[in-house]
């Protein structure tokens, strides 16, 4: 069953993100649910689980994207590693690590994003505009990951992704 919902969690997230935060985007931007559940899970377990399903998560963003596969999959897989690799210094249980994991993973996310569409010749324009996107990315993500937190720690504890000894 656990393996399931994790299964099927960034696939609700990308209709979510599709659809409901579509329609309810600020100013245009909308929330990446994916990395947001992506670096929970990252903060809660190992770097090698955290980095697979990382590329897990943003290879089927990529898939339901169709545009330049498996830059979603780096991206995400490279965050989740990092993320995983500094979470062992912290103390999951306050709620201030989600918002700096979250808002860490974002910059993360988007950097090694820029990298490869650069790397890729594909242009990018930096500009204002960019920049208040970013901004309003970053608080949208944030702001999310307080209730996503909530309940994805909990679950993991004594909910239905709670890991009954295979961590």
């Amino acid at each position: 069953m656990r393996l399931l919902i994790l299964l099927l969690l960034p696939a609700l997230s990308l209709l979510l993100q599709s659809t409901f935060f579509g329609f309810y985007s600020i100013y245009g931007v909308i929330p990446d649910i994916v990395l947001i559940f992506t670096v929970l899970f990252a903060l809660l377990h190992n770097y090698k689980q955290a980095t697979i399903y990382g590329f897990f998560c943003g290879l089927l963003e990529d898939l339901y994207v169709g545009n330049m596969i498996g830059m979603n999959a780096l991206a995400k897989g490279l965050t989740a590693y990092i993320i995983s690799k500094l979470q062992v210094q912290v103390f999951k249980e306050n709620i201030i690590v989600s918002i700096i994991g979250v808002l860490l993973g974002t910059v993360l996310n988007t950097a090694v994003i820029i990298v490869i569409t650069l790397t890729a010749g594909k242009p990018l324009i930096f500009n204002m505009e960019f920049l208040w996107d970013f901004g309003l990315q970053i608080l949208y993500n944030v702001a999310l990951s307080i209730p996503a937190y909530l309940f994805y720690y909990n679950s993991t504890r004594t909910g239905w992704l709670e890991n009954k000894g295979n961590n």
